[in-house]
């Protein structure tokens, strides 16, 4: 139970008009005073000031970083020791729950069993990994006679972090939980749309006892700060999600200085419908897989491929059943549905519905933006459906990131594999078929990261997640992570009693 201070703290807290920066474990103006302000994508309201960043700024988190690094604790501390601390940022978080839950719905619009899920997922995120990281390790590996060869893992160092507007916290955690699991230090930059979660994560870090300067946040814009952290000769490894054309640009600055790189960017994943599938289950999974956060998810699954047999009854269902789908108040229980992130994406996503009817698609259910009662100065889009679509046109080929589904017949297997794979993306896909060695088979030939069978969900703690293809490259989510935070070191001995002699000289 929640103590009357506890709850003092939490009241405290989201009266929060302002928000710092955390550089070496103090909260921090920028340099210039400047602020970036984060309003409530449902409602267009104010949430809060925050203070924004300059290339100073992200220099002196650099800094930070690099001396917790370089000459700091944290990487020494025994494994126990961090682990210990994973746990208690987790614990920190779940007493806030309430408190996180609340500021993910207010900054971001989403509807509130989503952040729910989300905050619920960032906070089995650090349990995870203060697991993983206690059996973290190098091997003993078989050399030649009187030679010994064992590996170590050591952190990669100072970690840049970039996070996208639609998961915040989530990312986040991501993020930072495996990086400082394996001892690095992490410069964070949340989405300058929504930063509030990630600056109260750097503060809890601090509350659970990671060192100052290890876990550093610094806020404002992608193209300012972004492309200097990447660029930044401090900095080992950049991470990053969000779009393939922002990756494709990180991928080349890191590329001058060699860092290490993970990318998780867009996707355009498919749902692949045969004529034996639990109906009711695929339909069911195929209105969450892409009406789920708003269709706001890089692994939304926005193409859908059902076979011709069962098209008509399917599509009965799925239109009844959208149509169905609630948007309006996020806090409210029975909203299904949130809201757009800004402006600019409710317009990227109704110019791609309006090309597609120009195209000759045909929208089945919503294709209009939505004014919800009470809600009429936010961003929202209706649940979108469109059919009679082709691979050549953009709704098809291109990312629309928002609630926004198009609908394609296909006939045998083969064809299914073949437009599933008609992508210049390979992030998630969804199978649903009872037929498990077919479920099998397909999963085997579609070029993706994820697949899901029989299943909306896509990640879990300990499922890798990323992506083939123009989706980017590494794997999150999962142990293999840590290596992607590790160099591993190999040390070879010789312990013969004869020296050696190469050169016979």
């Amino acid at each position: 139970m929640t103590t009357t201070r506890e709850n003092e703290i939490e009241q405290e807290n989201m009266k929060r008009e302002f928000y710092h920066m955390i550089i070496n474990g103090e909260k921090v103006k920028g340099s210039t005073g400047e602020t970036i302000k984060s309003y409530n994508p449902a409602t267009g309201e104010l949430v809060a000031e925050i203070a924004k960043a300059t290339k100073d700024d992200a220099e002196k988190a650099v800094e930070a970083a690099r001396a917790a690094f370089d000459t700091g604790k944290w990487k020494k501390f025994p494994v126990g020791r961090r682990s210990n601390v994973l746990n208690k940022i987790a614990a920190i978080m779940r007493s806030r729950f309430n408190e996180l839950v609340e500021l993910e719905v207010l900054d971001t619009g989403k509807s509130l069993h989503a952040a729910q899920g989300q905050v619920t997922q960032a906070i089995e995120d650090f349990e995870f990994y203060a697991g993983a990281i206690v059996g973290h390790r190098g091997a003993v590996n078989n050399v030649p006679g009187q030679f010994h060869n064992y590996t170590e893992k050591e952190p990669v160092g100072v970690c840049a972090q970039i996070i996208p507007w639609n998961y915040p916290l989530m990312m986040a955690a991501w993020k930072v939980a495996p990086a400082i699991a394996v001892g690095c230090s992490v410069v964070l930059k949340p989405a300058s749309l929504t930063p509030i979660t990630a600056i109260i994560l750097g503060e809890i870090c601090l509350e659970a006892g990671v060192p100052p300067g290890v876990v550093n946040v610094v806020t404002g814009s992608g193209s300012e700060i972004g492309n200097y952290l990447v660029e930044h000769h401090n900095v080992d490894k950049v991470a990053f999600t969000g779009s393939t054309p922002v990756g494709k640009d990180i991928m080349a600055s890191a590329s001058q200085s060699l860092k290490r790189i993970t990318l998780e960017l867009g996707g355009k994943s498919p749902s692949i419908v045969f004529e034996d599938a639990d109906i009711t289950s695929a339909v069911d999974g195929s209105l969450f897989g892409i009406f789920y956060n708003s269709g706001q998810s890089c692994e939304a699954r926005s193409r859908l491929y059902v076979h011709e047999s069962i098209y008509d009854e399917f599509m009965d269902l799925f239109v009844e059943k959208a149509k169905k789908l609630k948007l309006g108040d996020p806090f409210n229980k029975g909203t299904h549905v949130g809201a757009i992130i800004d402006q600019n994406q409710l317009e990227s996503i109704d110019n791609y519905v309006q090309s597609a009817q120009k195209e000759g698609a045909n929208v089945l259910v919503g294709g209009n933006i939505a004014k919800p009662e009470g809600h009429e100065n936010g961003f929202w889009y209706e649940p979108t459906i469109i059919a009679n679509v082709n691979h050549d046109m953009e709704i098809v080929k291109e990312e629309v990131f928002g609630p926004v589904v198009v609908v394609m017949k296909f006939k045998d297997e083969k064809e299914a594999i073949q437009l599933a794979n008609d992508t210049d993306f390979g992030l998630g896909s969804a199978i649903w078929s009872k037929d498990g060695a077919r479920a099998t088979r397909v999963a085997n030939q579609i070029q993706a990261g994820i697949v899901m069978i029989n299943c909306p969900f896509s990640a879990f703690p300990g499922t890798p997640f990323g992506g083939y293809k123009q989706s980017g490259f590494g794997r999150e989510l999962c142990i293999e992570t840590l290596d992607l935070y590790s160099e591993t070191k190999s040390i070879l001995s010789y312990y013969g009693s004869r020296p050696l002699n190469p050169f016979g000289l």
